[in-house]
């Protein structure tokens, strides 16, 4: 059987932690495909966040782009959440072709300098909300996908998983979720699922936007590399599409690298650039299996 997920019209996604940042772009790029995309997030309206977005308007703006946007209000902390979404996804979808593990909890103080010890405690709150998220979506996730006989999951990731980034509790939680895609891969093969950690580079998002504006100098010639967060969302249609998607499947895989693979730009016509020079190499897994 070929590993091409469908066609983008007739996709079900989910892609989760979807009111702004990474998640809205990935969302907004798979629905403009024509999938119907169901977006989770904890926003309901703006203001509730000091970010604006909310999973209503990533919805809505998937609408007006030719996908069918479903909102979805979870708290990603919460299993019994979680599991009510998979199971609305299976009453009125009976399928799912497409999981983004997105959802991160970004606690204040990430970016702080100096050593963990200094630093919040409630900076493992990326441990929940993150590397336990993707776990327990994942979870109630498999049987749909397991029974589709094609799919495609993915664990949104980034450099951290293999240097020093921001300190010890979110690299931890980005290796968890690269080891994870390849674990799951394993368990998934059979049933014609493939799963990826996808490494993303810098994002354009709200937040990193704000924080160019408030220290311009601080960010100096990287605004020019950033990717916008629809561009992850255009590479994992590519990787979708892929004939060879399960030959990569179980893979830590660089965004930019696949785009340029696999033909995909940014929304401005670019295609970002890979930071492995600078940033370090995905890891490689051993291939063993013990049951």
């Amino acid at each position: 059987m070929e590993a091409i997920v469908g066609l983008g019209a007739n996709r079900v996604v989910v892609v989760t932690g979807a009111s702004r940042g990474a998640g809205k772009g990935i969302a907004l790029a798979l629905g403009a495909t024509g999938a119907k995309v169901y977006v989770t997030g904890r926003t309901r309206s703006e203001g509730d966040s000091p970010l604006p977005g909310t999973v209503y308007a990533t919805a809505e703006e998937i609408n007006r782009r030719g996908g069918v946007g479903v909102p979805v209000i979870v708290d990603h902390s919460d299993d019994e959440q979680v599991r009510a979404l998979f199971d609305q996804v299976k009453q009125e979808e009976g399928r799912l072709d497409i999981l983004v593990n997105n959802a991160l909890n970004v606690p204040d103080g990430l970016t702080l300098k100096g050593p963990f010890w200094e630093k919040p405690l409630s900076l493992q709150d990326v441990l929940d909300v993150g590397m336990r998220s993707t776990y327990v979506s994942s979870y109630f996730a498999g049987p749909l996908l397991a029974a589709n006989g094609e799919g495609l999951v993915v664990n949104t990731s980034s450099f951290g998983g293999a240097c020093y980034m921001h300190g010890p509790a979110y690299g931890a939680g980005k290796a968890a979720v690269d080891k994870m895609a390849h674990d799951m891969a394993v368990d998934f093969r059979p049933h014609n699922v493939a799963v990826v950690s996808l490494w993303m580079g810098l994002l354009k998002t709200e937040r990193t936007m704000a924080a160019f504006a408030a220290d311009p100098a601080a960010y100096d010639g990287l605004a020019a590399t950033a990717e916008s967060p629809e561009f992850t969302g255009r590479v994992i249609d590519a990787l979708a599409r892929d004939p060879e998607l399960m030959n990569r499947s179980g893979r830590v895989l660089i965004g930019a690298e696949v785009g340029e693979e696999l033909g995909v730009v940014d929304v401005d016509g670019n295609r970002p650039p890979s930071h492995r020079p600078f940033l370090g190499n995905p890891p490689v897994f051993s291939e063993t299996v013990v049951d």
